[in-house]
């Protein structure tokens, strides 16, 4: 399995845990990278400290904040699918990469995991 598969692949396990996703942001947002192909992705994580580690890499005053997974699943995934965003799992390593998927993907592996 790849990195970022192993990343993807702790993050559905974490949080059938935790109940809980983290991700990173300011007083505006959260980042939101444009990706290769075009699309942008907004990044979550399965732990806190993975979540920190990401702020400390991308710096400019973000924030570690926490959502319950049924505000994540209710509110926020289907916000980001009317958006066009994908959704960053787990992202990790110096340049903060992994695998995205769109909010449909990620509720249906949601699902599968519970």
């Amino acid at each position: 399995m790849s990195q970022s598969g192993s990343q993807a692949a702790a993050f559905f396990r974490d949080f059938r845990q935790s109940r809980v996703v983290w991700l990173v942001r300011d007083d505006d947002a959260s980042p939101a990278p444009l990706s290769a192909d075009g699309t942008r992705s907004l990044p979550f994580w399965s732990t806190s400290a993975r979540a920190r580690r990401a702020a400390k890499i991308w710096g400019h005053g973000l924030r570690v904040e926490s959502m319950p997974l049924d505000t994540w699943r209710d509110r926020d995934l289907p916000d980001a699918a009317r958006e066009g965003y994908k959704i960053g799992i787990n992202w990790s390593g110096q340049r903060l990469v992994g695998w995205s998927f769109t909010p449909r993907e990620v509720l249906n592996r949601l699902a599968a995991a519970d």
